[in-house]
């Protein structure tokens, strides 16, 4: 058995995929606070680039390494192109934590009797290819690269939407369960290399990706009086979670969906 300090001790690489803002952004600061230097990849226009060095300043402000990589997480080949380019630069060095944070997809109704625009197959395609199946395709390149650590934790943030049907969530909500399913898999068939794989199911969160939620006044409204604690989650909430998750003491928590969210599912 490891000494007690041990079990709580975090170092290495962590590589974030949807590191810019969010979720993400908050994860990749609280490890880099706790010990680890962190790899991002994030897709911003110009305008947002001002905020990615700002997130880079403070990981190096705790000491650690920053690498940030500005592509498209879901691109076939620029993923190919950023883990050739993360391998060179860890210089043997392995990943340790990896989390799917991506958030992009469509928010259009399976039907519209009105004649409005609808969920196309392209759409649905897109959807689940960017916040489901690009975790397993990044899993599969690190592996084969021999950058994946024995003993690393794989993260998918999830959500409530897996299992509760939203205006315009449907194609997200199936991508979700996607991407639980992935988690319980990965969890299964990597057991061996002692690498375990969780969703993480945050409450409703005031990010980005939830503003862009149609009805998330409502969500946010509803939300709050049902939360024991009478208030959204946080991504600091989320982070600090995560940041015990992938300590070492956690090695048999895996293939689960872990709620991070303050009893407000079963609050009624």
């Amino acid at each position: 058995m490891s000494e007690s300090n041990d079990l709580l001790a975090l170092d290495g690489w962590a590589l974030i995929l949807g590191a810019s803002s969010g979720f993400g952004e908050q994860v990749a600061l609280t490890l880099a606070k706790q010990g680890m230097n962190i790899a991002g990849v994030h897709l911003d226009r110009r305008a947002g680039l001002k905020h990615v060095e700002e997130i880079k300043t403070a990981i190096e402000g705790h000491g650690r390494k920053a690498v940030f990589f500005n592509a498209n997480a879901a691109d076939e080949t620029k993923r190919q192109a950023t883990c050739d380019e993360l391998k060179e630069l860890l210089g043997g060095g392995k990943v340790k934590v990896l989390l799917h944070s991506l958030a992009f997809g469509t928010l259009l109704p399976y039907w519209d009797d009105e004649g409005g625009p609808m969920i196309t197959k392209k759409n649905m395609d897109m959807t689940l290819d960017v916040m489901a199946h690009s975790l397993l395709y990044w899993t599969q390149d690190l592996l084969s690269r021999d950058m994946l650590a024995e003993g690393g934790r794989i993260f998918a943030m999830t959500s409530a939407g897996s299992t509760t049907v939203w205006k315009g969530y449907g194609a997200v909500s199936a991508a979700k369960c996607a991407l639980e399913s992935h988690c319980r898999q990965l969890a299964v068939e990597l057991a061996p290399k002692g690498i375990t794989a969780n969703a993480i199911c945050a409450g409703v969160t005031d990010t980005p990706a939830l503003r862009k939620i149609p009805g998330n006044e409502e969500m946010i409204e509803s939300a709050t009086k049902r939360n024991p604690f009478g208030r959204l989650t946080t991504p600091d909430d989320v982070a600090d979670a995560i940041v015990a998750l992938s300590t070492p003491a956690a090695r048999w928590i895996t293939g689960n969906t872990i709620y991070v969210d303050g009893g407000e599912i079963v609050g009624g």
